[in-house]
């Protein structure tokens, strides 16, 4: 039996229209000429740009975010802020106000679609130590990063550290340093506090809560999501490490020392997932690390946090469905717990349709960055990095965003945003249900 059911979009107009929104006034704000302290006047297409990026917490830069002025520089530092909270703290407060502090069934249920079932009916809770946990991070991360730059950054340095730590949290990947951290590639100090950042900001809000529940011993074990996601991103960051490792250490890598080697392969093995930061060239990388970076750009971070990308658990579930057998009812086991033939469907669909989203994304940017390819122009791994990057909402750049043709930036500002709000917006429950039922009669079709 099939429910007939009809769309519901009122969530979906919210969401547009805070990003919209918050997209519109960064960039007026940076429009303004007090915001620029480069030599010419900085154009309305570049400030759209940044505006797009610092809130999508992307990090993709048409022009050098050092020649911003301080207004410019807070300006920018807000977007993320603003941004980086993005759907979890909008849809709570946006809920909680909307409803004098109570959260309707109906919007408990989109609500849910990112706590599970921590949510109940404390959403204001949730929003309390959402910001709590965000400011706390962020102020500790600030501190330790003050710490090291009031020394190599004495003028600034402690706006220095609160822009690095706001950025590495909400895995933004903007810089006040031209060359962003590859000035820092032998400070193992500072390389490590903007990956704890990075990957705090990457785990979710829910991930932290389990962990202190059950330390608290509230309860004895932790949920399977946590455990996905924590299993799940461990093993990302060791693959990722050796596999840098092997594959830069007489590339990129090669001048450095054994030490070294080994962080900035961790960091390298990092910043892809959604971070934006990097501590080594990557258009000096080999393909075959690009190629890894992409894949890591693509699943970025986990479920209710800031990261972006498809996130961890859809791709631990589709790689789980690749090697385990499904039972009769389309169900996954893992350990003595069952995934529902729905979690894994979801799982699919929404990877599929991130998928399409990138592909026309790529195959945009080839007609209006390659046509001269052949003459010295982008190559098509350029390109494709380009377009992960943007889509995953990671930042990193091979060299092609700063001479982006103005086709070119509006095709990125597009991935951005659907990389960012496009597949928050997936997430939302597109129908809601009726009492009425209707039998439609089932057909094979060919698979393979």
């Amino acid at each position: 039996m099939i429910r007939m059911k009809r769309q519901s979009t009122s969530e979906r107009v919210a969401l547009f229209s805070y990003f919209i929104a918050l997209i519109g006034l960064g960039t007026v704000l940076l429009f303004l000429p007090a915001a620029w302290n480069g030599s010419a006047r900085l154009g309305f297409l570049d400030s759209f740009f940044t505006a797009v990026s610092a809130v999508c917490v992307t990090g993709l830069i048409t022009v050098d975010t050092a020649l911003y002025s301080l207004f410019g520089k807070v300006v920018i530092l807000l977007l993320i802020q603003f941004g980086g909270l993005g759907i979890l703290t909008f849809t709570t407060m946006f809920f909680v106000s909307v409803k004098n502090r109570k959260v309707s069934l109906r919007n408990l249920r989109t609500v849910r679609n990112y706590y599970l079932d921590s949510i109940e009916f404390q959403a204001h809770h949730i929003l309390r130590n959402i910001l709590v946990m965000t400011v706390t991070l962020e102020l500790i991360g600030t501190l330790l990063l003050w710490f090291r730059f009031r020394t190599t950054v004495p003028d600034a340095s402690f706006f220095t550290a609160l822009f690095h730590s706001v950025s590495a949290f909400c895995n933004a990947g903007f810089s006040l340093f031209s060359s962003s951290l590859e000035g820092y590639s032998s400070d193992p100090y500072i390389l490590i506090v903007i990956m704890l950042l990075v990957i705090s900001g990457g785990l979710g809000f829910l991930i932290f809560n389990d962990i202190i529940i059950v330390t608290r011993k509230k309860k004895k074990r932790y949920s399977l999501h946590t455990r996905i996601v924590l299993i799940s991103t461990a093993a990302l960051i060791i693959l990722g490490t050796i596999g840098f490792l092997l594959l830069e250490r007489n590339g990129a890598l090669k001048e450095m020392t054994g030490l070294n080697k080994l962080i900035n392969a961790l960091f390298q093995s990092v910043t892809p997932r959604t971070a934006g930061f990097n501590a080594v060239s990557q258009g000096a990388l080999k393909s075959s690390s690009k190629f890894l970076t992409m894949i890591f750009m693509f699943i970025g971070g986990s479920p209710a946090s800031i990261a972006g990308g498809i996130k961890t658990t859809t791709f631990a579930i589709i790689f789980l469905t690749l090697l385990k057998e499904i039972d009769w009812q389309g169900r996954i086991r893992i350990g003595d717990r069952v995934l529902s033939q729905k979690t894994v469907t979801r799982s699919m669909l929404f990877m599929g349709k991130a998928v399409m989203l990138l592909a026309v994304s790529v195959f945009l940017l080839t007609l209006t960055e390659m046509n001269g390819a052949e003459t010295g122009g982008p190559g098509f791994m350029v390109v494709v990095f380009e377009s992960f990057s943007a889509f995953g909402t990671v930042g990193l750049s091979a060299g092609l965003t700063s001479s982006l043709s103005i086709a070119g930036k509006f095709v990125i500002i597009c991935t951005m945003f659907a990389g960012r709000v496009g597949l928050i917006s997936l997430s939302i429950p597109l129908f809601k249900e009726h009492n009425e039922e209707v039998e439609y009669p089932e057909e094979e079709v060919l698979i393979g």
